[in-house]
């Protein structure tokens, strides 16, 4: 019986209508995601207390750390899109043993992360800037959370298993079990709460770290009991080379978009960090700050790609369109009331992380600038995830190269001549144009092939 409903939680991907089913699968997501983007944040807010050089350190690792949480996500956008496949065309086996080669792919993904964080931290760091108290924060936080990966490979693993069939509750209990735990638990490492050491960066990374583990552990006990529809069995623990390279077939562009994009936070902490250090700060709390509008974004982009592959799988043509239609305008939306609050509570949210007179100075009108982006970037998120559901994820790629490395780092280092740090946080608004135009074009070329695929089956 519970095997049948579980059959029955996956192919509603192909019956119920297509906005109701989006918010069904998403909004679970969307909260997740909100308590992941929440806790984020505290790690800031807490450290923010100790320094401002603190602040800063976090900022300095990000390029690190997203490549880490990236390499992970871009696996999870491989394995969600072929199991789902694979669950509407009714192929059980192949749906196991795509979630078995995910396992073996998460401690692949570990095992890089931490000869990164034993042998390349520090000169990592040490490229980036010559404040010794800063560079010691930094060394002290990112050979943490790199050395202990192992745990956030194996939470993002059984979450996307849980996402492919459905189960996006149980997918939210996960990320808000690993969440909560890590917001407790981060003023007893850092301050040194109830007789423990004050850890300052170190104890946000050990927070970070144990989060991600009771994630783990809640993530795979659902998974054995409830998502049966989906079989993880030791034997297809391995790396079979048809399926590795199906994953990062799709998701690979994923991966280089993500390290993409932690080059360009490596150069714009460069480009800002010549001005003062308290200009990395800002840019290290927009990022924490815009990731409770993005994040649900990207949680609504995971309802959206199981919907697209399941849908393409059983060739059903016309709910792709209206599943891309409607993540559009519930992406918008969102986008929308992000840009509304960094237009009129700037100060305000930049006052959660204790900020200098300085950095409210350079904080306000930055937050005001990059914001302004916000109003394009829900289409071309969309439009991206769209592409990778459709076995286009080159054009979500092209896309963020041309966005990133075309128009904002030039842009960024254009503007910084003018010798005046507010003129920096232009370049977001005018890569965000560029790839507005370069999304849609995509999008349509990708939607056309389909059109012909599905045609000639």
């Amino acid at each position: 019986m519970a095997q049948t409903l579980n059959r029955q939680d996956s192919s509603r991907m192909g019956e119920m209508p297509e906005g109701r089913l989006l918010l069904s699968l998403a909004v679970p997501m969307m909260l997740s995601m909100l308590v992941q983007a929440l806790y984020n944040i505290v790690d800031s807010v807490y450290v923010s207390r100790v320094s401002e050089d603190c602040l800063s350190a976090l900022s300095l690792a990000f390029p690190a750390q997203n490549i880490m949480i990236g390499l992970g996500t871009g696996t999870g956008v491989g394995v969600s899109t072929l199991v789902s496949r694979a669950l509407g065309s009714r192929d059980t086996k192949q749906a196991g043993q795509v979630a078995g080669t995910a396992v073996a792919l998460g401690m692949c993904c570990w095992a890089l992360m931490a000869l990164f964080g034993i042998f390349g931290a520090d000169a990592f760091i040490r490229s980036q800037t010559k404040v010794e108290s800063i560079r010691s924060y930094t060394d002290s936080y990112l050979r943490i959370v790199t050395i202990g990966s192992l745990f956030v490979y194996q939470e993002i693993c059984v979450e996307r298993l849980l996402q492919s069939t459905g189960q996006t509750k149980l997918s939210m209990w996960t990320q808000m079990a690993g969440a909560v735990t890590n917001i407790i638990l981060d003023p007893f490492f850092i301050y040194g709460w109830c007789g423990l050491p004050a850890m300052d960066t170190a104890g946000a990374a050990i927070a970070t770290v144990i989060g991600q583990a009771v994630g783990t552990a809640l993530g795979y006990f659902f998974h054995f009991r409830r998502n049966r529809e989906l079989p993880l069995r030791w034997k297809d623990v391995r790396l079979p080379w048809p399926i590795v390279r199906d994953i990062y077939k799709i998701g690979f562009p994923s991966i280089l978009m993500v390290a993409i994009g932690s080059v360009t936070n490596y150069l714009m902490n460069i480009i800002l960090g010549a001005f003062t250090s308290t200009a990395v700060a800002v840019y290290g709390a927009y990022f924490k700050i815009q990731s409770f509008f993005f994040m649900p974004v990207f949680g609504l982009n995971n309802g959206i790609i199981p919907i697209i592959g399941y849908n393409y799988g059983a060739k059903k043509r016309e709910r792709i369109y209206r599943t891309i239609k409607f993540g559009v305008l519930y992406a918008s939306c969102f986008m929308l009331l992000g840009a509304l609050c960094f237009q009129i509570f700037p100060g305000a949210l930049l006052g959660i992380f204790s900020p200098s007179e300085t950095m409210l100075a350079i904080g306000v009108p930055a937050l005001r600038r990059i914001s302004l982006s916000f109003l394009l970037a829900g289409f071309c998120i969309v439009a991206g995830s769209a592409c990778q559901a459709l076995n286009k994820s080159m054009f979500s790629f092209f896309v963020s190269v041309l966005r990133q490395i075309v128009a904002l780092i030039p842009a960024a280092w254009l503007l910084s001549l003018t010798g005046n740090v507010d003129n920096v946080w232009w370049c977001f608004p005018i890569a965000e144009l560029m790839s507005l135009a370069a999304s849609a074009l995509f999008l349509r070329k990708a939607l056309r092939d389909m059109e012909k695929k599905l045609s000639a089956a």
